[in-house]
């Protein structure tokens, strides 16, 4: 079973996309993000900005599959000029920096010729269980 997240831009429903993919085995598929805010459809000035527009969405998607930056095992980077990738490198580092995921840059157009980077990612949920509590009758130290 799969479910869809929508972001509630209007592309989505334009295009037929969703915003994100979530397989009931733990995969995440997080379509690209420029940096065009869902809500409002405007598109931040500059890569750092779009940049910094694009990690929202994708957090905001990952958040609403249960999931996080650190769960992140691919990252795509798309960008017209590839001279716009390294000021964006602190804010990819403070995003991905733990979880290191694959990573691909491309250089590429995008839809908008004002649009400046386009980010994909994939995450992986595993099912996190919880210990059971130790209780001191069974916490498998030496038996006296």
């Amino acid at each position: 079973m799969r479910r869809r997240i929508a972001s509630g831009s209007a592309y989505e429903d334009l295009i037929g996309y969703s915003r994100a993919i979530v397989d009931d085995d733990g995969w995440v598929f997080v379509s690209g993000c420029t940096g065009v805010d869902p809500a409002t459809m405007t598109l931040a000035d500059g890569v750092e900005a779009q940049c910094t527009a694009a990690l929202a969405t994708i957090a905001a998607a990952l958040g609403a599959a249960g999931a996080d930056f650190d769960d992140v095992v691919r990252v795509r980077y798309i960008l017209p000029d590839a001279a716009d990738f390294e000021v964006c490198w602190p804010q990819l580092r403070a995003a991905f920096g733990i979880a290191r995921p694959a990573a691909t840059m491309i250089v590429a157009e995008l839809i908008d010729p004002k649009m400046r980077i386009e980010i994909e990612v994939t995450a992986r949920v595993f099912k996190r269980t919880r210990p059971s509590p130790v209780s001191p009758a069974n916490a498998g130290g030496p038996k006296s």
